[in-house]
């Protein structure tokens, strides 16, 4: 959700048109979502993902009763 947040407001104040500048934008913003995650591990002591939390199936399809 970071990554999506940070792309969507990068590429609205670079005003990005097309897909090469909204690359860019999608790039920087999953940057700093790992970033981010990354800082949270060291400060909490434990992994954020792990295979405990590993969805094997998409919550979308388990909401669909599929």
């Amino acid at each position: 959700m970071l990554g999506e947040a940070a792309t969507t407001e990068i590429a609205r104040k670079r005003d990005a048109r097309g897909f090469g500048e909204n690359k860019v934008a999608a790039r920087k913003g999953g940057k700093i979502a790992g970033e981010a995650r990354e800082k949270l591990e060291v400060e909490s002591g434990a992994r954020v993902v792990s295979p405990e939390n590993y969805l094997t199936e998409p919550e979308s399809r388990k909401r669909l009763g599929k």
